[in-house]
């Protein structure tokens, strides 16, 4: 049963002919309309040695870092998606936020999407100094929770936490809910072209045997959308590793409930539960 309070909301038609035309039509904020009169810089910065491209969102006290990945099923969306979100934490807790260009599937299978975010993301550990957070939603989800694994079995750089947020774990789900935000179809053409034919627990991270030595988590999901089961299961394997993990199941939530309803009762809870965790995570008191 959905949430009353959250609007009806249809997900995309994803195939290999649609995909152009929905890629086309995504508006994101530029980051000037999205940080508006706010005390917020931000910059563009190619990562040496690739065509990674960093925005970096800078406020005027930092205090910690935050290393976003957008989602958009492996196949769609930009580095801007998440501006909104973004701003709002840089303000609330004086993050540097960086937030990381990637190549898309199915032009650009695995390995690349999740290297072009490592490589983002150890490129700002070592422009940041501080407490680094890896963060993201649904594919950006699912890429963070790649890169937390990464950092773990290269030898870094050092995680104080990973903040994943309805993310896409699992190639193997068979869940299916008709006329959901994101549904099973979209689901498996965004797992087909992602993975093309291999199988890589890097990629989907519900394959990954062993959980042990990875940073604090946060697990956040809708009670109505396809991920809910395979996210429950990895925040609970995450906790049986010994990672301190916070798992949040909002009921009657939908896949990117926040971003559709802004200001259902739901979505100042989930805001609310994420900044706690943060705030405990990074032990701001204030």
């Amino acid at each position: 049963m959905i949430d009353p309070e959250l609007p009806p909301v249809s997900g995309p038609s994803l195939t290999a002919s649609t995909l152009p035309a929905i890629r086309a039509a995504l508006r994101n904020p530029t980051c000037a309309e999205a940080v508006g009169d706010r005390d917020i810089t931000w910059s563009d910065h190619v990562v040496p040695g690739t065509d990674v491209v960093v925005t970096v969102l800078r406020p005027r006290v930092p205090r910690a870092g935050l290393f976003s990945i957008h989602g958009g099923g492996m196949v769609m969306d930009d580095r801007f998606a998440d501006l909104p979100r973004l701003v709002a934490l840089v303000e609330e807790f004086g993050f540097v936020a960086a937030t990381v260009e990637y190549r898309l599937a199915p032009e650009h299978p695995h390995p690349a999407p999740l290297e072009d975010c490592y490589a983002g993301l150890a490129w700002f550990a070592a422009e940041f100094d501080g407490p680094l957070v890896v963060a993201g939603g649904s594919a950006g989800g699912g890429l963070s929770a790649g890169c937390a694994l990464l950092a773990r079995d290269r030898g870094g750089p050092a995680l104080a936490g990973q903040l994943l947020l309805c993310p896409m774990l699992d190639d193997r789900t068979t869940a299916d809910l008709p006329g959901a935000v994101w549904s099973r179809a979209a689901n498996d053409f965004g797992w087909r072209s992602l993975l093309a034919g291999q199988t890589s627990p890097y990629a989907s991270p519900a394959r990954m045997p062993d959980l042990r030595g990875l940073p604090p988590a946060f697990v956040e999901v809708g009670g109505a959308e396809i991920f809910r089961d395979e996210d429950v299961a990895y925040a609970q394997r995450l906790a049986q590793a010994g990672v301190p993990t916070e798992l949040h199941i909002w009921a009657g939530a939908y896949h990117g409930f926040d971003r559709f309803a802004p200001e259902a009762e739901v979505t100042r809870a989930a805001l609310a539960a994420r900044s706690s965790w943060l705030r405990r995570l990074l032990g701001i008191r204030e």
